[in-house]
């Protein structure tokens, strides 16, 4: 740890350092206001005490020119001066970054509990960067570890399935039949997780989640879309209505899952009695939007984390059909692509609605 000294007198350098010393503190002294900037250039100083009168630049505009570097901004300066207790002084001093002003001649006790305080707070702040630095280098081999298992995870499974698939297809015997049905199932529904993990390391590991821009038409899209969900909830409505030009350059593949996931939810979440509600709108020049809409609410202490990674579960019901990661992917997606996603619930008509603005 460093402590700077400024005055332009030997002795009182002398006799501040003596006042100060202790093992685990390294004083830095300067006479003038140019040497200690010089200083600041090549130490990280927890705590400056800087003389107010000094020939060609004073205490005042030494803090004012620290104050005026990203690198010594959050330096503590205490002044020391021989004046009197002038209110204009006073005054401009902590105008100019001062935390605190000591008068000559100085109380020993005072100085050193001063800076006692000073020097304590540097060290929370040095064990606080070193926590974080920690914490974040952990989190960065967390999500590599994601990223990697899940991609290694993908052959295994993808063995699994192209078995019962096998079985179901050779086998006579219907127990085993339906067994293979209820693996192809269970493996599908892991690989869907797999997936969403990988795009979640995509997004944090590599700053957003890739695209593959081409042409493409987004009504075709949600119909096809549409017309697989269906097949798996053949119980349910859900009606599209579509207007205008549709067209863009977008990653289809991408928006596909954004919409797969969006009904996936309005499905899961909304009330069986009521069909989901599906609107692409090209009417604007720039973008497409999308809408859909679910009857039902979510609780308003969950909208504002309702994108965050896993929070998306918090509010599933009965069994869970996935990791939470379906919304926060969502958001990934559109953001590559440069647009917003937003979402409004509750009101005088009880729905929930997802509306996603992508530019063409």
């Amino acid at each position: 740890m460093k402590c700077l000294l400024v005055d332009d007198l030997e002795e009182n350098l002398l006799a501040l350092e003596a006042l100060l010393r202790r093992p685990d503190l390294e004083i830095l002294t300067a006479r003038s206001g140019r040497e200690a900037l010089e200083l600041l250039l090549i130490h990280d100083v927890a705590l400056a005490f800087l003389d107010v009168q000094m020939p060609e630049m004073d205490g005042f505009e030494l803090a004012e020119l620290m104050r005026g570097s990203e690198r010594t901004r959050q330096v503590p300066i205490i002044f020391v001066t021989a004046g009197a207790r002038d209110q204009h002084r006073l005054f401009k001093g902590y105008e100019s970054g001062a935390v605190d002003f000591l008068f000559k001649p100085i109380e020993p006790h005072i100085l050193q509990n001063k800076a006692d305080v000073f020097f304590q707070l540097h060290r929370h702040k040095q064990q606080l960067a070193q926590e974080l630095r920690e914490k974040t280098e952990t989190l960065r081999l967390n999500e590599m570890l994601t990223a990697v298992l899940s991609h290694d995870l993908r052959s295994p499974l993808n063995a699994v399935l192209t078995s019962a698939v096998l079985i179901q297809r050779r086998s006579t015997e219907q127990p085993v039949k339906d067994t293979a049905a209820r693996i192809l199932s269970s493996g599908q529904r892991m690989s869907r997780m797999i997936e969403d993990m990988l795009d979640m390391a995509r997004a944090r590991l590599a700053g957003g989640i890739p695209l593959k821009r081409e042409a493409a038409e987004l009504g075709a899209l949600v119909d096809r879309v549409v017309g697989e969900i269906q097949t798996a909830w053949p119980e349910r409505r859900i009606e599209i209505q579509k207007t205008g030009d549709l067209n863009g350059n977008w990653d289809g593949e991408r928006l596909a899952q954004v919409v797969s996931n969006l009904l996936g939810n309005a499905l899961q979440h909304g009330a069986d009695a009521s069909a989901v509600h599906v609107k692409v709108d090209g009417t604007r020049t720039g973008a497409v939007v999308v809408t859909v809409s679910n009857a039902g609410t979510i609780p308003s202490d969950l909208l504002p984390q309702l994108f965050d990674p896993f929070r998306g579960a918090q509010r599933q019901t009965g069994r869970a059909e996935g990791l939470g990661l379906g919304l926060y992917i969502v958001q990934q997606i559109i953001k590559a692509h440069g647009g917003r996603v937003e979402v409004q619930s509750g009101g005088g008509d009880n729905r929930t609605t997802f509306t996603v603005s992508i530019p063409r």
